[in-house]
Order: structure tokens, then sequence, then C-alpha cells
């Protein structure tokens, strides 16, 4: 494969034209977005699937995505990883006391619902990638 040689002052004036995204640009832009990410890749080794799934058979029923946010979301010792987790776990807390004051009187509202709808309130609107 053919590949052209360029001089600094080149690069330079090819990126200020525009034309050429250097590979700086792509870290610099990579290390913006992982630092506006409010949480890693907290399941250990094992996939959100793979958590949800175990805890499903240890409890021999369907946990919801509160639950699950809450295991994911704590260390071994059962302490949340970091400030901004626990302050998120108490709104999501307080939330779904709301909405289970609000929802006893309706028998026709599934809970699944309920916590979505929690879950959007609480963290935004849904993305790619979220548990």
């Amino acid at each position: 494969m053919f590949q052209i040689q360029l001089t600094n002052l080149q690069k330079f004036k090819l990126k200020a034209m525009g034309l050429v995204k250097l590979k700086d640009d792509r870290k610099r832009v990579g290390t913006i977005s992982r630092q506006k990410q409010k949480f890693m890749h907290t399941a250990r080794s094992k996939s959100f699937s793979c958590v949800a799934e175990a805890e499903e058979l240890s409890s021999s029923q369907k946990d919801g995505r509160l639950l699950l946010f809450d295991i994911i979301h704590r260390k071994k010792d059962g302490s949340p990883i970091t400030i901004e987790a626990a302050e998120i776990m108490e709104k999501l807390k307080d939330k779904k006391v709301e909405y289970e004051a609000i929802t006893s009187s309706d028998s026709s509202v599934n809970l699944d619902d309920i916590d979505n709808q929690i879950i959007i309130e609480v963290l935004g609107p849904e993305r790619y990638g979220r548990v």
C-alpha cells in the first residue's frame, strides 16, 4: 500500500484546512468522552447479562433493573463503588417508594415499567449500553 510521508508543516496545513484528522485528535476526543462517562464497567469480569442471569438463578425470580443496578454498583463488601453511585442509588430508592405509593391502588401497572420509568427519570434518557 502506498503511503505518503508528510512533514510536520504539511500535516499542520492539512489539519488547518480540515482535510486530515491526526491520531492525536482521535486520542484527545477519546480521552474527553471517557472522562464524561459517569460509570465504568463495574461488573468485574462478567457481563451485565451474566450477572443478571446468575442473580436470577440464585433468587429463582427475575430481578428488575433497579436491583441489577444496585448489585453491579456495589463492591464485594457491600459498599457503593463511588459517592456518585451512592447518591444515584438513594434517588432510585426514593423514586421507587414514591411510585409504589402512587401505584398501590392500581393493580394494572407492570413493575418492569415502573423500574424503567424510574431509571429514565434519575439517569436520563436511554442510551446504548446502559443496564
